[in-house]
């Protein structure tokens, strides 16, 4: 797909990539199908949103979930909300409650699946625990931890016995961890957050994809809906604190660095990181909103307010921003924006939402050729449609993203 020369209105760009996304790949590498951020599964949420709409055909977004079903599926302890029997089920869910009667005993089988996973995965980490070693992204983050698990959960099976283990267990993440005379951060991990961005000696991460903002948003949605357990809104609070505590205030306004790490070898100085949804101020700012939210702080929900805004509004920050992807580019920026703003105290976010989808639809152009929901257009043309509609989603697909 050729698009450097390239750049359409919000209604162009969502027939355009639509279009193009209307047939299932044939060649997806062995793994991705069930891959809700790389694969057929993600592209299946833009189809099955398209058709509860009224603007797509059911037919289309059936034949994008029978290639995401089309190899065996992981149930092991090991699959997350992006991958495996969790992410068939997240989306499985979509269609159900789209077009009801159809997908419900593939749905539940699978749950059944990820529930028995659950209790596995948590009876693993109880035990890393008691042994005071430190925990893994795959243990507790968004993409392949018990957050997104327990997002899942929240979302199908609100009432579920493991869904307060999983809260239990995120809330136990704001314990440190001792090791002799060791002292550690609850969340802090013995591995680099990227191979090409070593951290010796490990790190405690803080954006919502892999580190603490992702638990942090979703105690939060959890505490706001109604399922709680003993000692969430503390958690929520000591989180909070935490990121309070490490944001930078500067000539370029207010943000979170995207890690700390042992040796000085330390992420909190320094210029801004890129303003992105996975890692960026952004993502840590929609989260804190949303503790705020739940803990009625309205100073709290002021500075993740304010400090959105300025990611957005800063060159220092948006100039960071090279695609349009969801993941790493302005498609996350804006719709992080749009559902900030939803809730936001004040107006200044909603002012910047127009010129924000312009440098979105303008980053278009230097967009790939990946179809995918993370970093291609199944993501971009997704943010286009709720952008142009200016309402929340039919489906609520975006919650696999932690914004609702």
């Amino acid at each position: 797909m050729t698009t450097a020369a390239y750049t359409p209105s919000l209604g162009d760009l969502i027939t355009f990539l639509a279009d193009d996304l209307a047939e299932p790949d044939s060649d997806l590498a062995p793994g991705l199908a069930q891959s809700l951020g790389q694969g057929a599964a993600g592209i299946a949420l833009l189809h099955l949103e398209r058709a509860a709409t009224g603007a797509g055909d059911p037919a289309t977004a059936h034949a994008w979930l029978q290639a995401a079903a089309g190899e065996p599926v992981s149930a092991t302890a090991r699959a997350g909300l992006y991958a495996g029997a969790p992410a068939l089920a997240f989306v499985l869910d979509i269609a159900e409650r789209s077009f009801p009667g159809r997908y419900t005993p593939h749905r539940d089988r699978l749950l059944d699946l990820v529930v028995q996973a659950a209790h596995q995965r948590l009876d693993t980490a109880g035990e890393r625990l008691r042994a005071g070693r430190p925990t893994h992204f795959a243990e507790y983050d968004l993409i392949s931890g018990l957050t997104g698990i327990g997002r899942l959960l929240l979302r199908i099976r609100p009432d579920e016995a493991v869904l307060g283990r999983i809260l239990e267990h995120l809330i136990a993440l704001t314990h440190p961890i001792r090791r002799g005379a060791d002292r550690r951060i609850g969340w802090w991990v013995d591995h680099d957050p990227d191979p090409i961005l070593p951290t010796h000696g490990g790190h405690a991460n803080f954006g919502l994809a892999h580190g603490i903002s992702g638990p942090l948003a979703f105690l939060s949605i959890a505490y706001t809906t109604g399922r709680t357990v003993e000692g969430q809104l503390e958690a929520i609070t000591a989180i909070t604190e935490h990121l309070s505590g490490i944001a930078q205030h500067g000539p370029t306004g207010t943000w979170w660095p995207q890690w700390t790490a042992a040796a000085g070898n330390s992420h909190e100085h320094g210029h801004p990181p890129r303003p992105s949804w996975c890692y960026g101020t952004p993502g840590i700012a929609r989260a804190v909103q949303l503790a705020a939210i739940a803990t009625c702080n309205a100073t709290l929900q002021r500075l993740a307010e304010q400090a959105l805004a300025v990611s957005l509004a800063h060159p220092a920050h948006h100039e960071q921003l090279t695609e349009a992807g969801l993941c790493h580019g302005w498609a996350g920026a804006c719709l992080t924006a749009w559902y900030a703003a939803r809730d936001a105290a004040s107006p200044d976010l909603a002012r910047l939402l127009p010129e924000t989808t312009a440098s979105f639809v303008t980053g278009f152009e230097r967009s790939t050729s990946n179809r995918s929901l993370l970093g291609g257009t199944a993501g971009i043309a997704l943010t286009a449609m709720q952008l142009a509609a200016d309402a929340t989603s039919t489906t609520g697909w975006e919650q696999c993203l932690l914004l609702t």
